[in-house]
């Protein structure tokens, strides 16, 4: 057995170590979670640190036929775009964890639903089989629903049915795009994705567009992507929090990874519809940044500029350049950390105040002086700050979309003024003014939620200083994806 196959298994021997504890012993229940969680993230460090940078294909591969008759295998591995992923994934589910000890009620059936969601993404980013990849990509929509239907907020049956409806509703769009394509596989040729990438190229134009356009609806759900975010505000608003971190954080993240897969299988559609796709980047970034800038409740803040960073990662996609893909690529980790830390804070702070109303706080330095600081350089990251990881990620961005479109990319500018506008005035709103009465005895973060917080906002301003090692991480894979695509659309 692999290295890969070990870290997928991982947060299945913790399900079945927590499904033989008594429900009663939730103090046990919570260290085992923990501890497999823990164990996941040092194993995906320890394939940081044993993968060769210098080559841009896949490694460490495992591959077992399942059904000879339909070709399918269980095939995994990893390269530049799917390993930073992993990693981000590991260590969402690790400070998600950490942030939970709130949870008081079917404890059990909390940490089996969490680790179950891990075991589902991990699936997704490691598989190189497009029949692996969906089960897994369909498998993390079960936790989720009970994640949220069950230890939400007011409105959480609604929001997880919305979630589930919405998702499997793109599914189903890329389902029958992965179909379109293995018309033109060879008999019993299998699913794997290098040779569907292949068959890919041997469709006609035309229903190649109509492939990507499919691929789009699928992924564009789950990233969102402006129209196809309806479900996103709510489900954050209404999920708990330690699961919005999870949420926003890394399954959006799944929409992006499959998009830029599915646009490297398909590039000469791709370049068709370029227009398209800058258009509804551009949208989402203005529109998620007003929409957010409007919101008095916090985490519908963070939801909505979740719509306007992923814009970004879908305006660096459009480019079709290295540079561009390279951002989308450093987007995908930069709102990861960011959204991460921006809903672990939230939630700490809804958890000792119980509102979420941004009018009902000021001068919370006084009171919460380490909140204020962990805060405040998130919302920095957010606005795009230089020091800051997402300052990174969005110069990329900007200079992949000029190379292509000139000063069409004003409009991003437009996008980013708009992020520092709602960045600053939440800060002013939290930090400023008199300390309202109720407000006086909250109580700063604990030891564990310092910890967790650290981590976070300490990768965020690494990264931010020191990009080098996270780009070094991705380039030979992105210079690999950015060849194949130049290629295919000469």
């Amino acid at each position: 057995m692999g290295i890969l196959s070990i870290l997928l298994l991982t947060p299945l021997v913790g399900i079945v170590f927590l499904a033989l504890t008594p429900s009663n012993k939730s103090t046990q229940i919570r260290f085992l979670a923990n501890f497999f969680a823990a164990v996941a993230f040092l194993l995906s460090c320890y394939l940081v640190a044993i993968y060769n940078i210098g080559d841009g294909g896949l490694q460490f591969e495992e591959q077992y036929l399942l059904n000879p008759k339909l070709g399918t295998a269980f095939a995994l591995g990893v390269d530049g775009l799917s390993l930073p992923m992993v990693v981000l994934a590991t260590l969402l589910t690790s400070i998600a964890l950490l942030a939970s000890f709130n949870i008081s009620n079917s404890v059990k059936g909390y940490h089996i639903s969490i680790l179950l969601l891990q075991f589902g993404m991990l699936g997704v980013f490691l598989s190189q089989d497009w029949a692996l990849f969906y089960i897994f990509w369909e498998l993390t929509l079960a936790p989720l629903f009970l994640l949220i239907g069950r230890w939400g907020g007011v409105k959480r049956h609604a929001a997880s049915l919305n979630f589930v409806l919405y998702t499997m509703g793109g599914s189903i769009f890329m389902l029958i795009s992965l179909f379109a394509i293995s018309q033109y596989m060879p008999p019993h040729s299998g699913t794997l994705m290098s040779a569907m990438s292949e068959a890919a190229q041997l469709m006609p134009r035309e229903e190649q567009v109509w492939v990507l356009l499919g691929f789009l609806i699928g992924f564009g759900v789950k990233m969102p992507i402006f129209p196809l975010h309806g479900w996103l505000p709510l489900a954050h608003v209404e999920a708990p929090s330690p699961v919005s971190i999870l949420l926003s954080g890394i399954l959006l993240k799944m929409g992006a990874y499959g998009m830029l897969r599915a646009v490297v299988m398909l590039p000469e559609a791709t370049l068709m519809l370029q227009t398209l796709l800058v258009s509804l980047a551009l949208i989402g970034i203005i529109y998620g940044g007003v929409l957010a800038w409007r919101q008095t409740d916090l985490k519908a803040m963070v939801a909505y500029s979740s719509v306007s960073h992923m814009g970004v990662i879908m305006l660096g996609i459009a480019t079709l350049n290295q540079t561009g893909i390279f951002a989308a690529v450093l987007q995908m980790t930069a709102h990861g950390l960011v959204a991460g830390a921006m809903f672990l804070l939230v939630g700490l702070l809804y958890e000792r105040t119980h509102t979420r109303n941004i009018l009902d706080y000021s001068s919370l330095v006084k009171v919460m002086p380490r909140f204020a600081l962990f805060m405040t350089v998130t919302l920095f990251a957010a606005m795009g700050l230089p020091g800051t990881i997402g300052f990174v990620a969005e110069l990329h961005a900007f200079i992949g979309g000029y190379q292509q479109w000139g000063n069409l990319m004003m409009l991003m500018g437009v996008g980013v003024l708009i992020g520092a506008a709602y960045a600053m005035r939440t800060i002013g709103m939290l930090f400023t003014g008199p300390v309202k009465p109720q407000m006086r005895e909250i109580e700063d973060l604990r030891v564990y939620e310092l910890i967790a917080a650290t981590v976070l906002v300490g990768a965020i301003m690494l990264f931010g200083l020191w990009p080098a090692p996270l780009i070094e991480l991705s380039a030979e894979t992105v210079t690999q994806m950015s060849n194949i695509i130049s290629q295919r659309i000469q």
